[in-house]
């Protein structure tokens, strides 16, 4: 399930809680009411960019964005649908759930 993203004001709240006040995760995430995951992920993304705190002075909302959340590099329409054939098969073998299907 997808989840509804962050602004980029209170991203870039999490991240100056982070690097400038030194706080746990779980602290960020009671103080911008979201979830711990939610905050670890906005920091692993961050840092993945290999972008530097304090930010450059010309960096926008709308780079950051950019660099944090790079689109796709194939479009949704050109990806290959799931074969649901082949899906229903191993549904239908005792044990299987759809946790197993999607590690392999």
């Amino acid at each position: 399930m997808a989840f509804k993203r962050l602004s980029m004001r209170k991203i870039l709240v999490v991240l100056r809680l982070f690097f400038e006040a030194q706080l746990s995760i779980r602290a960020i995430s009671r103080a911008v009411h979201a979830s711990p995951s939610t905050v670890g992920d906005y920091i692993r993304r961050f840092k993945a960019a290999a972008l530097s705190w304090p930010l450059p002075d010309g960096c926008t909302e709308q780079a950051l964005e950019a660099q944090l959340f790079p689109r796709p590099s194939v479009p949704p329409s050109q990806r290959t649908p799931p074969d649901f054939a082949h899906v229903h098969r191993e549904l239908r073998r005792k044990g299987v759930t759809l946790s197993l299907l999607w590690q392999e």
